[in-house]
């Protein structure tokens, strides 16, 4: 489902570094409200601010953890990741798989700043891939 943009979003988004909320990716395109950016508003519940890059083991145990991201969904308009595809990832799924000690690598630039309302930028800085 595509949802449309929170209004001045992208605009006003700041990253964990402090700097503007760079892309994360449009092929496939990603983000809670599907502009390519970890942006996130009121009705993203689930905070899609983590711009993580897929590995196989992290698509393997996050399926396993019951939130299978690499099976396609056309219904959707999902293609399924594959590993090196990056996507917005909720922040609480991406400290799940930390503490499992499975957490993807992370793109500092493209995450956003909300992200830090549940994780801890040296947890994040740790892994990222800048």
């Amino acid at each position: 489902m595509i949802r449309p943009a929170h209004p001045a979003a992208h605009a006003t988004a700041r990253n964990v570094l402090g700097g503007p909320l760079l892309p994360c990716s449009t092929d496939p395109m990603t983000g809670f409200y599907r502009t390519g950016c970890c942006e996130t508003g009121p009705d993203d519940h689930g905070s899609h601010t983590v711009c993580i890059v897929a590995t196989a083991e992290f698509l393997a145990f996050s399926k396993m953890a019951g939130n299978d991201l690499s099976t396609p969904m056309p219904h959707y308009r999902f293609p399924g990741l594959q590993s090196g595809d990056q996507w917005c990832l909720c922040a609480l799924r991406w400290l799940e798989a930390l503490q499992a000690g499975h957490a993807p690598l992370v793109v500092l630039g493209a995450t956003h700043e909300r992200a830090l309302d549940v994780l801890d930028l040296e947890d994040l800085r740790t892994h990222a891939v800048e």
